[in-house]
């Protein structure tokens, strides 16, 4: 077990993030300032989140401690065989890989749209 943690933001994180919520501004500065913590967002999501709330993704990727996971070849191939791009994206990259031999937590506002995903999760709502 790795003593990092890593953490992939779903389009509805991202949303919440730009209404003030606590535990994403909390995961993100701690990924921002403390070692071993690392945030991510994929593509996919990005773009389904500044559709969601225009603005967004230009707001979260100039925030430092947010890495953008970007649509490489084995991403695209994953998400080709799902109906939603940015649930495909964020679950694929929250698969165990050399630089995430744990694999991530995938943050969610809507964690019921997980349920039939063997995905690990950090709820955000109060």
């Amino acid at each position: 077990m790795s003593d990092q943690i890593h953490v992939l933001l779903d389009e509805t994180a991202m949303v919440a993030a730009g209404q003030g919520n606590f535990v994403v501004s909390r995961l993100i500065h701690r990924a921002h300032a403390e070692a071993g913590w690392y945030v991510y967002v994929t593509t996919c999501a990005l773009v389904e989140a500044d559709r969601a709330r225009p603005g967004a993704a230009e707001h979260l990727v100039s925030m430092p401690g947010i890495t953008v996971l970007d649509l490489d070849l084995p991403a695209a191939l994953a998400v080709a065989r799902d109906d939603s791009w940015a649930v495909a994206h964020t679950r694929y990259a929250a698969e165990p890989m050399p630089e995430r031999p744990d694999g991530a937590f995938i943050a969610t506002a809507a964690p019921k749209r997980w349920e039939n995903h063997p995905v690990r999760l950090l709820d955000i709502n109060p």
